[in-house]
């Protein structure tokens, strides 16, 4: 997983959660064995030479596992190394062989085999231990009773205790015998340094080493070297200093090779080293970005970075019209990169349209055309690609950004149109030849005096169309300026066509002040106008809640430069009272379809603000409600009495470029024989025979 970025801890302080590894006090080395086997361990080392591999002529002892677990070697209570204790697992391999004339043999060979059989296997095995430091060779001597020896059986093992090694090393461990029956074991394991927990409480020279946290801030990463005041310490940038420091390194400067090693300035000091960011998604990417391509005049390139990089890089052909470099690959082939040095593709000659791109795990990361810069700026070249195949087969092919096009071919593109006058100035000469080997040929061919009769006919043909459309307009002048100012009003009738987004708030007081609300939202949207009322979306109000509802209706008509309209009723004037003076109380008890209730939240703190204007526009039905009974905290928008000032509120709900004051009065007396038939219903008393109302254009649930 990648180091994270926000705090990467490597405290080097103690650790009491860790268990102490088991110590060995003096210098003396010891062998044990498993219970039944006898083993001795030689004094001294010896020179370690295996040898060649022999037959057994019965039953031998050889090594099959090795297995190996650290320790501690103290000399005194605090003066302790790093040790490596082994253990080698033995079977028996191999079987008694039979006499094989036993006529000549007789009774003496069974003697013989029987008493063999009954004697104990005894072998010598070798342990040989290497690391940068260190390099030893033990001899073991084991011995087996007969009871054990079954061939292809394990047998026990033998311990060795142990060999000493420094913080942080990979050691390599060899097992066999003398003689070799089989080919030696080998293990190889990489030890612990002062940050290994197993070690980093048990190891006197460890606790020297500077406390050191990496973590991140805003744009700066800092590297916390924590130590006593009289302690010197050292780091991998030369820094040597006394005392606690704060190191800060700008973000940018983090790669994955950035590596960090601290250790105190004493003879024979433990060093610990760090790589934290080699697998950060950062550190790569800032990589890539401090990675500069540099084109090296006339074919020459390199990759200055400040690490390695897993990339490829191939030739590009930019064309001069723009659009993207098309790779050259084929006919040439990719190069792995190597940053930092000098590299060279091999052309027969620059060209100022040929650019390098280098790519890593297929993705475009860097590209530059700056050969530009000694060869000229881009030229009106077309690039001809050459194929060779066996047999002296060739092909040629324009590269367009459409591909390859075949020369000759019969396709709509400009090679294919040129292709014959194309073939006569590479047979001629005309082409410069940049690249040649036994898998194809690059041409880069001039198309300047293509391009120029390609431009001439264009403009001859529109010298042409504007000559013939002056001629008719002069010839229908008159029509013309009937044509201009249909089209003026076809233009005013779709903008006005789209209609301005309202959102309709108001307090579900009974069943039939919902359908004198349905009857309004409907009539509105003939104006036209897009309205947005809760009645119209119970199934978004059921699945989300009237709040969240609400919040994205809001968002969505302001965004659009629409208008909020309050209705106002008994039932929202008392609402809005209630609020307040007491906000919790107020929302407790309401519908979770009561979308104006779930809106208070929003809405008067826009008054209370002073947002409100623009925004908002209030409205209430003057047979059910006294003008004065409005709060006047409201007063701050217009609020208007319906029907009887609904042309003053069409007109602040269509906003600016409002329809001619005509067609404003008829759109109010549709809305007006809209809303009465339905205002009569409510204001009709209790008993009377209602006619049914609209809930919306579709007389139902508009989710």
């Amino acid at each position: 997983m990648p180091v994270p970025w926000f705090l990467l801890s490597l405290a080097l302080g103690r650790s009491p959660a860790v268990l102490p590894l088991e110590r060995l006090v003096g210098p003396q080395n010891t062998a044990r064995c498993s219970p039944g086997l006898s083993c001795h361990l030689w004094d001294g080392d010896l020179l370690c030479l295996p040898g060649n591999i022999v037959s057994p002529s019965g039953p031998v002892l050889v090594p099959t596992h090795l297995q190996t677990e650290l320790m501690l070697r103290c000399h005194q209570e605090t003066d302790c190394d790093l040790c490596v204790r082994v253990a080698v697992h033995l079977a028996v391999h191999g079987h008694w062989q039979e006499p094989k004339d036993e006529e000549q043999f007789g009774r003496a060979g069974d003697s013989e085999l029987e008493e063999a059989r009954n004697a104990s296997l005894q072998a010598q095995v070798v342990l040989s231990f290497n690391s940068y430091t260190t390099a030893r060779c033990v001899l073991l001597e084991v011995k087996v009773p007969a009871a054990f020896v079954q061939p292809g059986q394990s047998v026990g093992s033998v311990v060795f205790d142990c060999f000493e090694a420094a913080l942080g090393a990979e050691v390599q461990i060899w097992s066999y015998t003398q003689p070799m029956y089989q080919k030696e074991l080998n293990f190889t394991q990489q030890l612990p340094d002062c940050k290994g927990h197993e070690v980093r409480d048990s190891i006197q020279s460890c606790w020297a080493l500077p406390w050191l946290n990496v973590s991140a801030d805003g744009d700066d990463v800092y590297l916390v070297l924590d130590v006593s005041k009289e302690q010197h310490f050292g780091l991998s940038l030369y820094w040597n200093q006394t005392g606690p420091q704060n190191i800060t390194l700008n973000h940018t400067d983090l790669v994955p090779c950035l590596c960090i090693q601290v250790w105190p300035l004493e003879p024979d000091s433990t060093r610990t080293s760090i790589c934290p960011f080699r697998k950060d998604a950062r550190a790569h990417r800032n990589l890539w970005r401090a990675a500069q391509l540099q084109l090296l005049p006339p074919r020459g390139w390199r990759l200055d970075a400040p690490c390695s990089l897993p990339a490829e890089a191939t030739l590009c052909w930019q064309a001069l019209g723009g659009g993207p470099c098309q790779p050259l690959v084929p006919p040439m082939t990719r190069e792995n990169v190597t940053v930092n040095k000098a590299l060279e593709f091999p052309l027969l000659e620059g060209h100022p349209n040929l650019c390098v791109q280098v790519s890593s795990w297929e993705k475009l990361q860097l590209q530059e055309c700056l050969w530009s810069d000694s060869l000229g700026p881009l030229k009106d070249d077309m690039l001809l690609v050459e194929t060779r195949g066996p047999q002296d087969n060739r092909s040629l092919c324009a590269l367009e950004p459409s591909g390859c096009t075949p020369l000759l071919s019969r396709t709509t593109t400009m090679a294919a149109h040129l292709g014959e006058h194309l073939l006569q100035d590479l047979q001629s000469g005309q082409c410069l030849q940049l690249w040649n080997d036994d898998l194809g040929a690059l041409w880069a061919c001039p198309m300047n005096k293509y391009t120029h009769q390609r431009w001439a006919l264009v403009w001859l043909a529109c010298l042409l169309f504007a000559a013939v459309l002056f001629l008719l307009l002069l010839l229908k002048k008159g029509h013309v300026k009937g044509w201009l100012r249909l089209l003026k009003e076809d233009v005013h009738v779709g903008a006005a066509a789209r209609g301005r987004a309202a959102l309709l708030l108001y307090s579900a007081d009974d069943e039939g002040f919902e359908c004198l609300v349905g009857a309004l939202a409907s009539a509105l949207c003939q104006l036209p106008l897009r309205v947005a009322v809760d009645l119209w979306s119970r199934r978004e109000l059921s699945a989300h809640g009237p709040l969240a509802w609400f919040h994205a209706q809001r968002r969505q008509t302001l965004q659009e430069g629409g208008v909020v309209i309050l209705l106002f009723s008994p039932g929202a004037v008392a609402l809005c009272h209630e609020w307040l003076q007491d906000r919790a109380s107020a929302l407790g008890a309401h519908s979770a379809h009561d979308a104006f209730a779930a809106s208070l939240n929003c809405v008067l703190p826009d008054f209370l603000q002073g947002r409100a204007p623009g925004r908002y526009v209030g409205a209430y039905f003057d047979s059910l409600l006294r003008p004065d009974a409005v709060p006047a905290l409201f007063r701050a928008v217009p609020v208007l009495a319906l029907p009887s000032q609904l042309p003053d509120f069409l007109r602040a709900l269509q906003g600016p470029g409002i329809p001619h004051p005509g067609r404003l009065g008829d759109r109010a007396e549709q809305v007006s024989q809209a809303l009465q038939p339905v205002l009569d219903s409510c204001l009709r008393p209790p008993g009377t025979p209602e006619t049914g109302c609209e809930m919306g254009p579709e007389k139902g649930d508009r989710t």
